[in-house]
């Protein structure tokens, strides 16, 4: 059974991950409620990022260029390229996530979560955890 994490406002449905691919891809399904958005703008250390539009629209931002995603529409981010997602609609949006190679697996999402759990998030703890699993935050626009 595909391993299910959610917290403010995404839910992300494992599929594969690092351990089961033999670090050859990480794949997860996310769902982002309605106005919900990637709290930090960011991009990946290791790893390439496809993400394939399921339903809904979501907003990234990639390189500075907002592209909007949709059902059966693709988009493939570079590592090193800073990118972040948010939904401004009314209605769920969901995509397929692969990660390749898969480097991330779930535990940096648990973390997260468990993080984001109570009211303040401690910023300094959020940021020592993407870094510790190869996420890099941007710095502020």
């Amino acid at each position: 059974m595909p391993e299910v994490i959610r917290f403010k406002g995404l839910e992300l449905r494992f599929l594969h991950d690092k351990e089961d691919t033999e670090g050859g891809l990480d794949m997860f399904e996310m769902t982002v409620e309605p106005n919900a958005r990637m709290p930090v703008p960011h991009h990946h250390e290791s790893w390439d990022e496809t993400v394939y539009g399921l339903k809904g629209v979501m907003t990234f931002v990639v390189d500075g260029k907002t592209v909007q995603l949709r059902p059966g529409e693709s988009l493939f981010i570079k590592r090193g390229v800073v990118h972040a997602f948010r939904n401004e609609t009314q209605g769920l949006a969901s995509c397929l996530s692969v990660l390749t190679p898969g480097v991330l697996g779930p535990g940096y999402f648990r973390e997260m979560a468990a993080l984001l759990s109570d009211g303040a998030p401690d910023t300094a703890k959020l940021k020592e955890t993407m870094l510790r699993h190869g996420l890099v935050p941007a710095p502020p626009a």
